[in-house]
């Protein structure tokens, strides 16, 4: 059964953060840190915060689009928030 993986890079360089999915976590995070994805390649290096599975690629691009919406990052923001001292 195929893993989706929706995760949350934060930007070691501004604290910003990234939010993604992919079926190759692992590989995706290399990605992100060896300067081949334009969106983050200016804020390297990056690092992996959080992130959930999905066993369907249409659920894991909804859980995406959500955790990128205001009440999304309200959800990690409160979720992480003894992680991240906010």
């Amino acid at each position: 059964m195929e893993k989706f993986y929706v995760y949350v890079l934060s930007s070691k360089k501004d604290n910003s953060w990234y939010i993604g999915y992919s079926s190759n976590l692992e590989s995706r995070i290399i990605q992100h840190n060896s300067g081949k994805t334009i969106t983050t390649s200016r804020k390297m290096p990056w690092e992996i915060i959080y992130y959930e599975v999905s066993f369907n690629k249409a659920d894991a691009i909804a859980r995406e689009k959500y955790l990128k919406s205001g009440m999304g990052r309200r959800y990690l923001k409160n979720r992480l928030k003894n992680q991240l001292h906010f």
